[in-house]
């Protein structure tokens, strides 16, 4: 199959890094069901960026180094991106022969935009870039940058919910919404280490380009590449 399209999808650090322990934390079984997922789509002819979040790791030291002092958004911010960076180096690594060689760690020039897809490698990492630009943002930009009008946001939660589920046990699951209504049940202002399925400052974007969202599970891979092979899947449309 012969695919110029690009798979943009959001992997929660969470998955990757569930809890922080002595031994890591790092969840080995999760990401060999993912690699081999993952190169059963590539022998397919598709192509993926995939950005990662910070998960677990970003909280514990943003918790950590709050504690301590007190610290600007800013920095944390900072924190939060580096944590990022290690967690998609790590995913690199897992994919060396595979993956684009170098981390997409900041946003690319038209240029270097080009040069990125003139390559031969379709498995692409990217971490998070700036201060104020969380990785769903990133996401979503760079669905506009490769010209895919729709994200996967694979997280730790199936669905949208028209409440915190870990607050309230009724909350109930969405399987469609549109933006509109979607930024009426996040927070609308986005602070280091929220939490959700698509950040406010990634909406706003999403929804100004018109771009589809499926929010899944990342932890069920079925689900997973019903989304990613267009299929009906398990999990929330967010639509125009």
């Amino acid at each position: 199959m012969k695919n110029n399209s690009y798979t943009i999808m959001h992997l929660g650090g969470s998955l990757v890094v569930p809890h922080i322990s002595d031994t890591g934390g790092i969840n080995a079984p999760y990401l060999r069901k993912l690699r081999a997922f993952l190169l059963s789509q590539l022998k397919k002819g598709r192509k993926f960026i995939i950005v990662i979040g910070g998960g677990k790791t970003a909280r514990a030291y943003q918790k950590s180094v709050a504690r301590v002092v007190d610290i600007r958004e800013y920095d944390l911010d900072w924190i939060g991106i580096h944590a990022t960076r290690l967690n998609a180096h790590l995913l690199r690594t897992i994919f060396e022969k595979e993956a684009y060689p170098i981390v997409v760690d900041h946003d690319p020039s038209r240029e270097e935009a080009e040069m990125l897809k003139s390559s031969k490698r379709r498995l692409f990492f990217a971490s998070g870039w700036r201060p104020g630009w969380s990785t769903d943002y990133i996401a979503v930009e760079l669905a506009r940058k490769f010209g895919s009008k729709e994200v996967i946001i694979a997280k730790d939660m199936p669905f949208v919910y028209n409440s915190d589920p870990k607050k309230n046990g009724k909350a109930k699951p969405i399987k469609k919404i549109s933006w509109e209504a979607y930024k009426h049940i996040i927070p609308q202002k986005w602070t280091p280490g929220l939490s959700v399925p698509v950040d406010p400052v990634a909406t706003k974007l999403a929804e100004k380009l018109g771009l589809e969202a499926k929010i899944l599970s990342g932890k069920d891979l079925a689900s997973l590449r019903a989304a990613v092979e267009g299929k009906q899947f398990r999990g929330t449309l967010i639509r125009p």
